[in-house]
């Protein structure tokens, strides 16, 4: 078959398949739901908690999945041209590939006819170090839980922006949601300032903790920074090696998106074990510990709290 003929074939392909989207998008609208997309777990769960039944969410990277880079699928496109709203991270997190730029697009976003909300927006931002990414953007905020309230309180004030009719509801909801947020950071600064300080130095795979360390008195090592870069190459081993021996660390934690065997190398050459998995860049599958943003940073305190305290 000629090239011309088969491209005429696939573009009216295409459209029938557009065509039959857009009239389930249509009939799923019915209940009047604010149709949201999310870029990963977290932001899916602090929207959903201030949007409660009133919106209805499409989050994009998949549970335990590395929203760095991400490669969008024909549904996650669909769902995007859809939305009324998207939310996303920012602060490089999405960067990788290009594909959340490229994904807007795509699907027709410009941040006019359905806007994009920057979750971060508002928060200190924290930058990387290592040789090359000097200047870029730490993207972790929300592992500070005061972070995780700015988030809460852009996500009230992006359904706001999008469904005024019901300003007071996402009010209500997320002046309930910020008071836990309160309380639990409250919580983990109050039992962390237990911990002797020569004990609170947090050894994981990603330097993911610099605003968790910041707002909880933490000193935070790592194999590599971000995950976007290199993984566990020898020269980053070697380096984490002679800090652990250095600072006599006692204990190891490694995170559930991870592949976890270069920290288990890293136990084995020092002899220092595991003391426990946390959540970084996801959520834990529904019905697990960890499965919401809440969840995830209670997990996440106990488990650092009691690992360090050994």
């Amino acid at each position: 078959m000629k090239k011309s003929m088969l491209f005429i074939l696939l573009s009216i392909f295409a459209v029938f398949l557009l065509s039959a989207c857009n009239e389930k998008s249509t009939s799923s609208n019915s209940d009047g739901k604010v149709q949201v997309v999310t870029t990963y777990s977290i932001v899916y769960d602090i929207v959903k908690n201030v949007g409660g039944d009133l919106v209805e969410i499409h989050s994009l990277a998949p549970i335990g999945s590395n929203p760095h880079e991400y490669d969008p699928l024909p549904l996650d496109v669909q769902k995007t041209t859809d939305a009324d709203a998207v939310f996303y991270n920012g602060l490089n997190l999405e960067a990788g590939n290009a594909w959340f730029d490229n994904l807007m697009e795509t699907a027709g976003k410009n941040g006019k006819d359905a806007p994009i909300f920057q979750m971060s927006k508002g928060v200190k931002e924290k930058y990387l170090t290592t040789k090359g990414k000097e200047g870029e953007e730490d993207p972790h905020a929300w592992l500070n839980i005061e972070n995780g309230i700015i988030y809460a309180e852009n996500a009230r004030d992006g359904l706001i922006k999008v469904d005024p009719d019901h300003a007071d509801t996402y009010k209500k909801n997320a002046d309930e949601y910020i008071t836990k947020l309160k309380e639990l950071h409250e919580y983990a600064v109050e039992k962390f300032n237990k911990l002797p300080e020569e004990q609170r130095i947090l050894v994981t795979s990603e330097g993911a903790f610099k605003y968790f360390s910041e707002a909880y008195g933490f000193k935070g090592e790592y194999i590599w920074e971000i995950n976007q870069e290199n993984q566990g190459t020898p020269d980053q081993i070697t380096r984490i090696v002679d800090i652990i021996r250095e600072e006599k660390i006692k204990g190891l934690f490694v995170e559930t998106s991870i592949d976890a065997r270069s920290m288990e190398a890293v136990s084995a050459e020092t002899d220092t074990p595991i003391m426990g998995k946390v959540f970084t860049d996801s959520l834990a599958p529904p019905g697990e510990d960890g499965d919401s943003y809440i969840s995830m940073m209670e997990w996440n305190i106990n488990t650092i709290l009691e690992g360090l305290s050994q």
